[in-house]
């Protein structure tokens, strides 16, 4: 530790730490535009000069290291009239937008100008202008409002892995650009948005659309993948009108993809609002109660073993956890959340979990991906990856991937094959990545639903188990075998033991005509045209899709903004989101739907409140006891393992050995995966400009 002197105050401060870092330890502010912390020191704007005793001249406190007893003054008239004139310089040509800018009353530049500048100029002369530059549907420029603090060309090398912006000319000529006019590629370009300190990148969807002051602000999590980025969403009277994340150093740091952020418009398209029922082929509108009867009526007599529920991606574990309590009470072992038909180890709560967690891949010295691309199916935790690997330098973090990505993953990463018989070659030592791994302290497998969803899931799995074991990934305080989920129910519904009973039916089974009533939570990733033609369908979720269009009667639900709700992450961590704005028309939240039907049906549900359901939950599987932490007990549901709940279904869908054909990606079009980004118009645009440009080779 080191000892800095901080306007009087003694302050300690690890040795390495900069001038600015160290007066923030003693509790001063200093204004800055280009400093961030997550980005490398720059430099550029001078605004947070500070005074060092015995320095001739004010410094820049972002990249000025501090040493044993310096003495720091941050507010002399030295100072100060130095941070006016570099405000003074700022202002030179920064145009006088903020009555139309998106970025006001949110802006670093209108606060640190009332807070430090001078109030006036002494510049009269014409101020210049700069071209527009195109950046894709997603980032709105104006770019003569831009101070050229290079935060958006640091974040795209540094953080995204796309190096696609950078500054051209120099003096008053210079500018920031793509060089070479294209969109962004990037799935966390919307980033650019919160780390600009001006308004030269606003959101190009919700531009002009309100102020910043107008907004409703509300926690959540985003479920557009398992990562379980926080979120805080903001809405204007019933509409929510925008999502930036909420910093998280344990999950989400502060990024957020493209995907969670701009998906936001397909909320309030698309839409159900009103329960329907298929009377002689046509879907009718109808009255709560009389869907309920109706499907209560069409219910009556049918055997358990004859009605089964298929969960999505997208629910909340409280409506996961009503679903199947009502489908035990009815009798019915058939009950399933993997619409993929996946396969996990599920002898104990590590076997289908990201164990490592997120923040421990700064740890790992090695990494094997297989099955898998992290730049599509978690982009947040893909950058904590490219992390780790900048900040261990050429050859310090070894990566290869077994399967081909479909574009390039943001770092080196060595591809070793595209099938899972490269995992026999480094289990036997003759593949040189063996070594690599043999020879790293933390080594961490991620293991993807490429191959989990294949029919050699469990050879594939079992194969890494053993590299695990072998190569030390999986020892004392470090567990280096990771799942990686898609979905952001998932981990929630295995907790729950949302799956197959005894002589219980997979999702496969229910579809081609294995039960005779088939009830979709939300489902709407599986094939629909292989549902059996004789099957009565209920369909219970929020915007009409696929699976709405085959139902005969739909009951409408709350999208996860217009919900409390609790969600597990892939790394197991529980958290909970609040509801932003109520869902439209007659729609409801997913359990009490469930609740209110269990009654009509002479099957009631034993909870009233969603206090009350929580403990069940928590009676189900204790880990929903810790919110916000990680838990890692053998999963136990209700006094019978997950194994045995589940075991006919691993033995009917899963063989020996390795097949031969090589993994496929689990993502078609990253912008294109669910109901509520396929009733976004933003993120048509974005399969449309990215789509065929995205099939970029891995380095």
């Amino acid at each position: 530790m080191v000892r800095v002197i901080v306007d009087g105050t003694p302050v300690d401060v690890p040795a390495g730490f900069s001038a600015l870092q160290a007066c923030e330890a003693a509790g001063k502010e200093i204004p800055r535009f280009c400093y961030h912390e997550r980005l490398s020191v720059a430099g550029n704007c001078r605004m947070c000069l500070v005074q060092v005793v015995r320095a001739p001249k004010p410094v820049a406190s972002c990249g000025f290291p501090v040493s044993e007893g310096m003495e720091i003054l941050t507010d002399t008239e030295v100072v100060r009239r130095a941070r006016r004139a570099v405000m003074e310089f700022l202002l030179i040509n920064h145009p006088l937008d903020c009555p139309i800018c998106d970025q006001g009353g949110e802006c670093d530049l209108q606060d640190q100008a009332y807070g430090y500048g001078s109030g006036m100029s002494r510049y009269h002369e014409a101020k210049r202008a700069v071209t527009d530059k195109d950046l894709g549907p997603l980032v709105k420029t104006v770019m003569t409002r831009c101070i050229q603090c290079t935060r958006c060309v640091r974040f795209t090398t540094e953080v995204a892995g796309t190096p696609e912006l950078g500054m051209v000319s120099r003096g008053e000529n210079a500018e920031i650009t793509t060089y070479v006019e294209k969109a962004l590629t990037s799935e966390l370009s919307g980033n650019l948005i919160d780390i600009c300190p001006v308004g030269a990148l606003t959101a190009k969807p919700s531009a002009f659309h309100a102020r910043s002051w107008e907004y409703k602000k509300t926690d959540s999590i985003d479920v557009m993948d398992a990562v379980g980025t926080n979120i805080q969403i903001q809405a204007r009277g019933g509409e929510v009108m925008r999502i930036v994340p909420r910093v998280n150093d344990e999950v989400n740091e502060e990024w957020l993809s493209d995907k969670g952020r701009f998906s936001v418009d397909g909320l309030k398209r698309k839409r159900l609002d009103r329960p329907w029922v298929r009377v002689h082929g046509k879907l009718m509108e109808a009255s709560w109660q009389d869907a309920f009867v109706a499907l209560a009526r069409r219910m009556d007599g049918v055997s358990g073993y004859q009605i089964g529920a298929i969960a999505g991606d997208l629910c909340d574990a409280e409506s996961l956890c009503a679903l199947k309590d009502l489908m035990t009470a009815l009798g019915s072992p058939n009950l399933d959340c993997r619409q993929d038909n996946a396969w996990y180890d599920l002898s104990a709560r590590e076997g289908y979990l990201f164990n490592s967690s997120i923040p421990d891949i700064e740890n790992a010295d090695a990494l094997l991906l297989v099955g898998t691309h992290p730049r599509h199916e978690a982009p947040v935790l893909n950058a904590r990856i490219r992390k780790r690997f900048l900040e261990a330098g050429r050859g310090g973090f070894p990566i290869a991937m077994i399967g081909h990505p479909t574009t390039d993953p943001t770092y080196h990463a060595e591809l070793l094959g595209d099938g899972p018989d490269i995992l026999e070659k480094l289990l036997d030592g003759t593949h040189p990545f063996a070594e690599r791994l043999q020879n790293a302290k933390r080594p961490m497998i991620i293991v993807g639903h490429g191959a989990l969803t294949r029919h050699d899931a469990a050879s594939i799995y079992e194969a890494c188990k053993k590299l695990a074991a072998q190569a030390g990934a999986v020892s004392e305080g470090w567990n280096g075998l990771n799942i990686l989920h898609t979905a952001a129910s998932r981990v929630g519904a295995l907790d729950l033991g949302f799956l197959p009973g005894a002589r219980g039916r997979s999702a496969t089974g229910m579809l081609r005509g294995g039960v005779d009533i088939l009830w979709l939570l939300g489902a709407d990733e599986l094939p629909i045209d292989k549902i059996g033609a004789d099957t009565f369908v209920v369909y219970q979720g929020h915007h009409g899709d696929a699976a709405a269009a085959r139902a005969d009667i739909i009951l409408p639900g709350a999208a996860y903004t217009e919900k409390p709700g609790t969600y597990v992450n892939t790394e197991g961590r529980v958290q909970r989101s609040f509801r932003a704005v109520f869902p439209p028309g007659e729609a409801r939240e997913d359990w009490r739907i469930l609740r209110a039907f269990s009654e009509v049906v002479g099957k009631k549900l034993p909870y009233d409140t969603l206090e009350s359901l929580r403990e069940r939950m928590a009676e189900v599987n204790p880990v929903f006891r810790l919110i916000g932490g990680l838990a890692r007990p053998t999963a136990q549901i209700e006094g019978q393992t997950i194994t045995e709940a589940s075991a006919s279904v691993v033995s009917a869908t899963q063989e020996e050995g390795f097949a031969a054909s090589p993994f496929r990606p689990v993502m078609q079009d990253y912008y294109q995966t669910n109901t509520i980004s396929r009733a976004s118009p933003t993120m048509a645009d974005c399969s449309r400009v990215y789509g065929p440009a995205r099939a970029v080779a891995a380095e």
